[in-house]
C-alpha cells in the first residue's frame, strides 16, 4: 500500500487564474485580460518585449503590465 499522498501545491492553471484575475495597478493601462493572444503579441512587439514569440498568454499579460 502506498504512503500518504504529498500535496502537489498550486497548479499552473491556479497560478494563471490568479494572475489574470489580479487587477492592473496602472490606472490608464488597458485590460489585457480581454485581449486575444495575437493582440497581446502585437502589443508586445510594439514595446519590444524580448521572448514574446515563446510566451504563453499569462506571461504576455505579465510582461505587458510591467512595461
Amino acid at each position: 500500500m502506498p504512503g500518504p499522498m504529498r500535496d502537489p501545491g498550486p497548479s499552473a492553471h491556479d497560478a494563471m487564474v490568479r494572475l489574470l484575475s489580479t487587477p492592473s495597478d496602472g490606472g490608464d493601462q488597458p485590460d489585457y485580460t480581454q485581449w486575444s493572444v495575437p493582440q497581446l503579441r502585437r502589443r508586445a512587439a510594439e514595446l519590444a518585449v524580448p521572448g514574446r514569440a515563446r510566451m504563453r498568454r499569462a506571461e504576455l499579460i505579465e510582461a505587458l503590465r510591467t512595461r
